[in-house]
């Protein structure tokens, strides 16, 4: 399954940061974009596995899109 991740720079330590807006929570980092990625998946395999051991904990947020606005 595909999950869409946003990534961000951390101003203050350069770091990349890594959060999937379908799974509340699911957040890693990484020193380079690509370890942010690596680290992301290991993120998503780890939520994904809890959620099967505790489906009361499931929570179900659909992704639209991430849309930019000018202001």
């Amino acid at each position: 399954m595909d999950y869409k991740v946003v990534l961000t720079k951390d101003a203050a330590t350069d770091w990349f940061v890594a959060e999937v807006p379908n799974l509340p929570g699911c957040i890693s980092q990484g020193k380079t974009r690509a370890a942010a990625l690596r680290n992301i998946k290991d993120a998503i395999e780890g939520y994904l596995c809890s959620l099967r051991k505790h489906p009361e904990d499931q929570v179900y947020k659909r992704f639209v899109e991430i849309a930019a606005v000018s202001v």
